[in-house]
């Protein structure tokens, strides 16, 4: 007998999805005009997966850890990508960077613990660092001016982004698999 929850999908009609196309929360129907418009929406079905992986869990299973020594849980990915959108705004400029939002390095990971208050306070610190960066890159029309100390383009930060929440959905997948087997793209 085996620890680890069967694999299950709540979708009816592709059982290999998360859910069915017409719940699914994605515009996977149109296509958008030009690079930026494509960037952006891809930026938000990436998010969009990233919470529909995390939707219905109570705090312990959000903070549940993956693999010992891994200290990885659904919890840790929202405060760490939350950390990242506030770390990817100092990209944008030449002065002192903004603190970290959750002290030492790691911390984002290393202290999530199955917490009610811990996790309203994620979903709201990602929230804001989303709107925060998404508000500070629209003062950018062309996507190759290079900004900051380290004069990256607009377009790698982008690409940066979609890439941080594709690496990381990713791992939601799996994460929520081991939490209660819930499996799908």
């Amino acid at each position: 007998m085996s620890d680890q929850p069967a694999r299950w999908s709540q979708a009816t009609v592709y059982t290999d999805m998360w859910a069915d196309p017409n719940d699914d929360p994605r515009d996977n129907e149109s296509s958008p005009e030009g690079e930026l418009a494509t960037l952006l929406d891809f930026l938000t079905n990436y998010r969009i997966t990233l919470r529909m992986k995390c939707d219905g869990l109570d705090a312990e299973q959000l903070a549940r850890r993956s693999v010992p020594p891994s200290t990885m849980s659904l919890l840790g990915l929202i405060r760490h990508l939350a950390e990242v959108e506030r770390d990817w705004r100092n990209w944008l400029g030449q002065g002192e960077p903004l603190p970290k939002l959750y002290g030492v390095k790691d911390a984002d990971f290393h202290e999530a613990v199955a917490d009610q208050a811990m996790v309203d306070a994620a979903y709201a610190d990602l929230e804001r660092e989303q709107a925060a960066t998404d508000a500070a890159l629209a003062g950018y029309a062309d996507l190759g001016e290079r900004v900051g100390k380290d004069a990256v383009s607009i377009r790698e930060l982008m690409v940066h982004r979609i890439d941080e929440y594709a690496r990381h959905s990713g791992h939601a997948d799996l994460l929520r698999e081991c939490v209660d087997g819930r499996v799908g793209q």
